[in-house]
């Protein structure tokens, strides 16, 4: 992740999202999930202090229940620490999964409405407002590692049209070619939102 991250802010990229624990990983044998955990436990402890100084703003979406206190701890102290920069925005989706996101935001509307507090009309953008990205854009490019060919219920909502890039590379052995390369794809790629092609028609 450091590679990327590090190739990410020196390619112009602002925004980077890396999937880092699922809510599904919990069904893993301990050893991986602690694992897992150790990583990223390690990744905080080591490079906050480089990210604070590159201005690099940290945020973790996803639940906090269920996840240790020092892990806990280590992720409040990384986005309090951080919150005010703003020259690169990594967010680490750990414990996260998309279905779950989309349900708690259901659910926290659901009450909103419930209790006056806003009306049941509401738009595409007010539905997002209750989203672990609420501060976030909407991903452009989303890169998929591993030689896997599937979204793994990740920001299913966010990256209705994003562009999709399947890679047959472990994401421990991504780095920055790797990233250009994906870059280098996306730029020949025409995006329309659903419109018919310029001149179509």
């Amino acid at each position: 992740m450091r590679r990327t991250v590090d190739a990410a802010g020196e390619l112009g990229i602002k925004y980077l999202t890396v999937f880092s624990f699922s809510t599904e990983n919990w069904r893993r044998p301990a050893s991986e999930v602690n694992t897992l955990f150790g990583l990223l436990k390690a990744y905080v402890q080591r490079d906050l202090g480089r990210l604070k100084e590159a201005g690099v703003r940290v945020r973790i979406i996803g639940l906090r229940d269920g996840l240790p206190q020092d892990i806990e701890r280590l992720v409040s102290q990384a986005e309090r620490e951080t919150c005010a920069n703003t020259k690169f925005n990594l967010t680490i989706a750990f414990n996260y999964g998309s279905r779950d996101e989309l349900l708690r935001a259901a659910k926290s509307l659901a009450a909103d409405v419930k209790a006056g507090r806003r009306d049941i009309d509401i738009s595409e953008a007010d539905f997002a407002g209750y989203l672990d990205t609420r501060e976030l854009p909407d991903p452009d490019l989303l890169i998929r590692t591993s030689g896997e060919f599937r979204m793994s219920n990740f920001l299913l909502w966010q990256a209705a049209y994003a562009e999709l890039l399947f890679c047959d590379v472990l994401w421990p052995d991504f780095g920055r070619a790797h990233l250009e390369d994906a870059l280098r794809c996306y730029s020949e790629r025409e995006r329309r939102y659903g419109a018919a092609p310029p001149g179509a028609g």
